[in-house]
């Protein structure tokens, strides 16, 4: 299960701050984000090298995308389509709003359930795709509204979830990240806190906790973090990766030059 936090602040100088952690299967394959692909060289991406797509990626116009497996959806499905390549088909987008409005026009019945996100400095969306083991046909569209947002397996918010009840609240009240100094490189610590924390909740399981050890052959696997700037403002994205577990590996700026 993993988890995606959204800060949303229109008219602010970083009017998005994004925190996520990836969990996945150990022994799937995948390459750190990069300039992976020489069919969409404006795309700096994680490479899943199983099936090809990706799990979060940005374009050089600021558009960012992430996807999620839902409950009991994870791994392939015969027949289905690798739910990390519409990362990839919304990153060819320049704009949120056309990314999330062309893949609403997709068959959700090719796919695995998901919940993905599309967002950039202006407008944010979550999509809903309840998948082909429900008989899915439509992607249903919904704005991210201004404030924190937390998705995980469940809907947006959704104190269903043990992980967003236990944590929704303490991002809430945690200081937000600072993408540009001082101190140099800005300030992050506080939600790198919360991503980095493998104490699950009272009277939950492991899985509840932000980042899960090894159970199974499962676990968090990478964490990012990323800022988007307003645009006009003399200032760039940020994204910084954690090529394993937060609580264990550090933080890196990723490159997002051409």
């Amino acid at each position: 299960m993993c988890s995606i936090v959204i800060l949303r602040r229109p008219g602010s100088e970083w009017p998005v701050i994004l925190g996520a952690n990836r969990d996945e299967m150990l022994n799937r394959p995948w390459t750190p984000p990069g300039r992976l692909w020489s069919d969409r060289p404006q795309v700096t991406a994680g490479l899943d090298l199983l099936a090809g797509g990706t799990w979060m990626g940005i374009n050089d116009d600021g558009v960012v995308a992430a996807i999620l497996n839902r409950m009991n959806s994870l791994g392939p499905l015969p027949g289905a389509r690798s739910r990390g390549e519409l990362v990839l088909e919304a990153l060819d987008h320049a704009e949120a709003w056309s990314a999330a409005s062309a893949l609403g026009e997709i068959d959700a019945a090719a796919y695995r359930s998901f919940n993905m996100v599309v967002i950039d400095d202006r407008a944010g969306f979550w999509l809903r795709n309840l998948g082909a083991e429900e008989g899915a046909r439509q992607i249903e569209i919904m704005p991210l509204p201004s404030g924190l947002s937390m998705i995980t397996a469940h809907d947006r918010n959704d104190m269903a979830s043990p992980r967003i009840s236990a944590y929704l609240p303490r991002f809430e009240a945690a200081e937000a990240p600072r993408p540009a100094g001082p101190p140099k490189g800005g300030y992050w610590r506080a939600w790198e806190r919360l991503l980095a924390d493998s104490e699950p909740p009272p009277g939950e399981g492991p899985g509840a906790a932000m980042t899960i050890g090894e159970a199974n052959g499962f676990g968090t696997v990478s964490s990012s973090l990323l800022a988007l700037p307003a645009a006009g403002r003399q200032l760039k994205p940020v994204w910084r990766f954690a090529p394993g577990p937060p609580d264990r590996a550090a933080y890196r700026r990723v490159r997002l030059s051409a």
